[in-house]
Formats: C-alpha cells, structure tokens, sequence
C-alpha cells in the first residue's frame, strides 16, 4: 500500500514539485493551505486532495488532519511549507504583522507537528519535515520578523528530532539557501543554475524519507553552486 503525504502551506512552487514527485512514486497526496484555488492546477495533475486550513489555527489543524485520516489514513509524510515574510526598519514594523509572521512560521508549525506525531506514534513510524531559509541560521537587515520565525521553527525540528527520532519518527529540517526558481525568479545566461530548482529540492525531500534510521539526517542545507556562505 501507497504511502499517504500531507503538505501544508501547498502553492506553486516547491509545494506543487513535492506533490509531482511523491506522487510520481504512488503515494497518495493532500494539499492544504488557506487557499486552495492557489494550487487547483497541481491538484488535478496529481489527483490530490485539497483542504483550506489555517495552519496557525489550532482547530483548523485538528479538522486538517481528521479528515485526511478518514479520507486517505493517517499521513506517513508531513511536509510544513508555509511562510509569512515582513520587511522593514525595526521601528516602523507593525506589531500585528509581525505577531501574524511568527504565528503562521513557528506556531503553525507546532500545531501541524504535534498532530502529525500524534497520529505517527500510533503507526510506529513516520517523518516530518520542515522548510527553512536562510534566515534560520542568519538574521538579516530589516527582516527581523522572518529571521524570528524561522529561528523557531528550527528549534522546534531540533528539539522533535530529540524527542522523536528514538520513537521511529524521522525530524528533517531544510534550509533553502538562496532564491528558488520560478516565474518571478529566473536564471539569466550568465549566470546558469544560479537558482535553486524546485524539482531538485523535492528529489532531497524525497530521498530524505528514505534514509536508514542509522544514519538519519535532522538537518540538510541545500545551495546553488555560486551561492555564498
């Protein structure tokens, strides 16, 4: 039997090369995000199943997770995607938007991890994988707000990959080092492979859940080759 993947925080980008890759491979796919009209089309290529969620919502998680698990089972694979970025000089930073920010980049995750451990406890098995950036591991100039999030987000996979991974559960946690490759972010002939490809990214996800419990990674940094650090 198919393995069951549930990627919240689903859109165009790295969410929709998730969805084709791991359903490439026979595994049955939901897509949640607030607004699911955002991934309609990657839905139907891949027969997904799609539900709005608030991730940061408490019970819009719960709900999330119920009905997957009476639709499709309980997931073995729960990919946390969603982000909220906030830019700007410290002191002109609206609190509500920044309070959002953490909410929807740390909180959320939270929520979707404690109900997707819940459920894989139960199953004996499992991985949860978080999407980071640069960000989690460097504090930039007027994104404060992006860089406290993701901080948390990081702490919450370390700390999981502690408790969980001696209970069978696999904690990964990527950081995205540079700009993914999309509509808005292309490659330009001098600079070829600048960007990082989301099909590329998707295929590490993948091979990441495959890995040998002796040999488990709770961390993997992916980069373009001509990316700096």
């Amino acid at each position: 039997m198919g393995k069951i993947v549930l990627i919240v925080g689903a859109g165009t980008g790295l969410s929709a090369s998730l969805a084709k890759i791991f359903s490439s491979e026979g595994m049955s796919v939901a897509l949640a995000a607030r607004n699911i009209q955002k991934f309609s089309k990657i839905a139907k290529e891949t027969k997904s199943q799609s539900y709005a969620c608030d991730a940061s919502n408490p019970a819009e998680v719960n709900r999330l997770f119920s009905e997957v698990k009476v639709k499709l089972g309980i997931p073995d694979i729960v990919v946390y995607n969603p982000s909220y970025r906030v830019q700007g000089p410290l002191i002109e930073l609206n609190p509500q938007e920044v309070a959002q920010a953490i909410k929807i980049t740390a909180f959320g995750a939270f929520l979707v991890a404690q109900e997707a451990a819940r459920g894989m406890l139960q199953k004996g098995s499992g991985n949860i994988q978080f999407t980071g950036a640069s960000a989690s591991v460097r504090g930039y100039p007027r994104s404060a707000p992006f860089a406290m999030g993701k901080f948390a987000m990081r702490g919450l996979a370390q700390s999981l990959a502690r408790e969980l991974h001696p209970k069978n559960i696999h904690i990964s946690h990527f950081i995205i080092d540079g700009s993914i490759e999309s509509k808005r972010h292309i490659h330009t002939s001098e600079s070829p492979d600048s960007l990082l490809n989301p099909d590329a990214i998707a295929k590490i996800y993948l091979e990441t859940t495959r890995q040998h419990r002796s040999a488990w990674a709770w961390e993997t940094e992916l980069r373009p080759w001509v990316e700096p650090f």
